[in-house]
């Protein structure tokens, strides 16, 4: 018995597109990878009678084995997935590395630094370049398992011989402890993002062991804090640091919990705090037991998030252009950039928190 099997229909390829419109192969290619090498009318053009056509954009399988690259730039992030694009900092960086990517015709593909690189997609290993951006585990042994000579641009810690994008953190922190001093404290405290290399979610003892300056932030801005202290005649050795091991109000909320509900004369009567998250868990829970701000205690905060901004009392923080910064790693990693040491300005902006 004959069964008649009616062969698939032939996928359209790039080829037959350009024949279909008169045009060259290059133009079909650079719609699809390339749009800032086409005027919009053209570009249009092409796309809508691809999409009439079924022809869903060069095979990136066979692009990647006939020139070498990928066009896919690996975002490796130091925290889950999940938290990553629910912070506002991670995630402006992110759509800053998004809009170049955009442009120039790359896809972005997300690494969570929480899990080692061998396990990671298989479309990581294709990947032209990487971007890595915050404190890596110690497991994640990321610069010895990326794949031989992919460049990789780091943000926000600094491995040796690799380009890095940062801000001017002990500058800033530095400038902001300044501001809170000019009003002197009786009981100043700080609470600090991840800065020990074991964990700690609470006060920091001297059974600690803080993380090495390059691998992390936390230790710079520090540093910008004791130089302000110093200054200001108060011994950095006398002021009480607490931890919080992950920048959301979930974890930051029982460590303040605790600093809170100190006696009065105990209670810290300045809070420097390493982010805005942190500074505003402990706003919100000081208006929760009453306390005044900045009456009773006084916050500052780092980063600039939006939301800091639009409450009142409204944060004294540090901005930092996060947006700007993904944008800065973009560049470096396509080569539009130069690959070195980028620092970045901030911003200090004066609220009612710590006027």
């Amino acid at each position: 018995m004959e069964t008649n099997v009616t062969p698939p229909p032939r996928r359209i390829t790039l080829k037959d597109l350009a024949a279909e419109l008169g045009v060259s192969t290059a133009s079909i290619s650079n719609a699809f990878n390339r749009p800032d090498q086409l005027s919009p009318k053209l570009r249009e053009r092409i796309l809508s009678e691809a999409r009439r056509l079924g022809y869903t954009g060069p095979d990136a399988k066979a692009r990647s084995l006939r020139t070498g690259r990928s066009r896919i730039i690996a975002v490796v992030l130091a925290e889950s997935l999940t938290y990553s694009l629910n912070d506002a900092v991670a995630s402006e960086l992110l759509s800053g590395i998004a809009e170049v990517l955009d442009v120039h015709g790359h896809t972005l593909l997300l690494l969570s630094g929480r899990q080692h690189i061998s396990q990671a997609p298989g479309s990581s290993s294709m990947a032209d370049g990487f971007i890595a951006y915050g404190l890596m585990p110690p497991n994640m042994m990321l610069l010895a398992d990326l794949p031989a000579q992919r460049p990789l641009v780091a943000v926000d810690f600094t491995p040796e011989g690799y380009p890095t994008v940062h801000i001017d953190n002990e500058p800033a922190s530095y400038a902001i402890a300044c501001h809170a001093l000019k009003t002197p404290p009786q009981r100043p405290a700080v609470i600090s993002l991840r800065l020990t290399k074991q964990p700690c979610n609470g006060p920091i003892t001297e059974k600690y062991e803080l993380l090495p300056a390059e691998r992390s932030i936390t230790r710079s801005r520090l540093a910008g804090f004791y130089r302000a202290f110093e200054e200001h005649g108060i011994d950095p050795a006398q002021v009480p640091i607490w931890n919080v091991e992950e920048n959301t109000h979930e974890v930051c909320a029982p460590v303040i919990e605790e600093i809170l509900d100190l006696p009065d004369d105990e209670r810290p009567d300045l809070l420097l705090c390493m982010s805005d998250r942190i500074a505003l868990t402990a706003l919100t829970l000081a208006e929760q037991r009453g306390l005044r701000v900045p009456g009773d205690l006084r916050l500052t905060g780092f980063d600039g998030i939006a939301e800091g901004q639009y409450r009142a009392p409204r944060l004294t923080t540090v901005r930092q252009d996060s947006v700007e910064k993904g944008r800065l790693a973009a560049k470096m990693i396509l080569g539009l950039a130069s690959r070195e040491q980028k620092l970045l300005t901030t911003e200090l902006l004066i609220g009612e928190s710590c006027p």
